[in-house]
C-alpha cells in the first residue's frame, strides 16, 4: 500500500514512522525546518516502545508531486482542518482510503463533505507524542493503538487488509470496533474532560486528578458528554463515567495533554472541536454543559489571542 501522512507532528510522526520503519512506501507531508530536517537526517522516533529512525524518508510540503494513494493518514490538528482539505484533494483518487486519527468526532463529516462519504473511514488514534524539534518525534505515554472503521460499522475488505497492515507494525495496537462511532465518542468524551481540566488548572493529570475538587471536575465533564452523545444517538455504555476515570487514573503522572500543551504554551490549540464542539453541541440539542461552558468560556480569551 502507499501512504500519505497528513501532517508529521506527534501523532502522524509516530505512526507514519513505524509504517515506513516496516518498509511500506509512506510519503509525509510537511514544512519548514521539519521537512528540511527530514529530508537530510531522516524521521527520527524517540519512544518508550524503542526508539527508531526512518533514513531516507520521503517528505514534501507539495502533495501535488505525490499523487493519489492507497492510504491518506490524516493527523492535523482539527483548526488546521479546512486549510489541510484543499491540499489533501492532490492525494485523494478513485479509490483513496481517507483515515482520519486526530482528535474529536467532526473530522468524519468534515471530509465526507469534501471527498465524498465512500472513501472515508472513522478513526482515532491513542498515543503521547510531540514534535520535540525538527526531524524528531518524542513518544511519551500509552501504548500506541489505532482504531478504525467503516462509517456504517461494515467490515469491509479495504478494512480487514488495512487491519492486517498494522498487526505486522511493530509498535502499533490496531483493532477494528464493532462501532466505530461508539469509540470515537469514548475517547472524545477521555480527551475533552482531561485537556479541559487540564488546561483549566494548568497541572499534570497526577495532580488534578488526586485533588478532590478537580477530580469532581473530570467526572462532571464526562458526566455531560456522556449525556450529549446519548442524546446525538451514539450506543455509549452506562457505566463510561468509570471506564474513562480509571483510563485516567493509569495515565503516567506527569502527562500534558496535547491541547493542554498548546494552550499554556501560547499556541492556537484545538479548545473549538473539544470543549467547544461539546457546548455546541449541548446547544443544539436544547441541554446545558455547565462544565464544559465554564472550562470554554476560560479558556477562549486565550484561544482567540493566540490565534492572531
Amino acid at each position: 500500500m502507499k501512504f500519505a501522512v497528513f501532517a508529521t507532528g506527534g501523532v502522524g510522526g509516530y505512526l507514519g514512522g513505524r509504517l515506513a520503519q516496516s518498509g511500506h512506501d509512506v510519503t509525509f507531508i510537511a514544512r519548514g525546518a521539519h521537512l528540511d530536517a527530514i529530508r537530510e537526517t531522516g524521521l527520527r522516533v524517540d519512544s518508550i516502545a524503542g526508539d527508531f529512525l526512518v533514513q531516507p524518508a520521503k517528505a514534501t510540503d507539495d502533495p501535488a508531486s505525490v499523487g493519489a494513494v492507497d492510504i491518506l493518514l490524516v493527523a492535523v490538528k482539527s483548526w488546521q482542518m479546512e486549510a489541510a482539505i484543499q491540499q489533501m484533494k492532490f492525494l485523494v483518487g478513485t479509490n483513496t482510503v481517507i483515515l482520519p486519527v486526530l482528535n474529536g468526532v467532526e473530522a468524519p463529516e468534515q471530509l465526507s463533505a469534501a471527498f465524498g462519504s465512500a472513501g472515508v473511514l472513522g478513526g482515532l488514534c491513542r498515543i503521547s507524542s510531540f514534535v520535540a524539534g525538527p526531524g524528531h518525534i518524542q513518544h511519551v505515554g500509552m501504548q500506541p493503538s489505532i482504531a478504525f472503521g467503516e462509517l456504517d460499522n461494515e467490515k469491509s475488505e479495504r478494512v480487514i487488509a488495512l487491519q492486517k497492515t498494522f498487526e505486522d507494525v511493530p509498535g502499533i495496537l490496531a483493532e477494528v470496533p464493532d462501532n466505530i462511532h461508539v469509540a470515537m465518542w469514548e475517547k472524545f468524551i477521555f480527551i475533552c474532560a482531561m485537556s479541559g481540566v487540564g488546561a483549566v488548572t494548568r497541572q499534570p493529570v497526577g495532580l488534578y486528578r488526586s485533588l478532590p475538587e478537580t477530580r469532581a471536575m473530570l467526572e462532571l465533564a464526562i458526566k455531560e458528554a456522556y449525556r450529549v452523545g446519548k442524546k446525538r444517538g451514539v450506543l455509549l455504555s452506562r457505566n463510561i463515567v468509570d471506564v474513562i476515570m480509571d483510563r485516567i487514573d493509569n495515565l503516567p503522572e506527569h502527562m500534558l495533554a496535547s491541547m493542554q500543551k498548546d494552550i499554556m504554551e501560547g499556541n492556537p490549540s484545538e479548545l473549538e472541536s473539544q470543549n467547544g464542539a461539546m457546548v455546541r453541541m449541548g446547544r443544539k440539542l436544547g441541554m446545558r454543559v455547565p462544565t464544559h461552558e465554564f472550562i470554554y468560556a476560560s479558556l477562549l480569551l486565550m484561544e482567540l489571542q493566540a490565534r492572531k
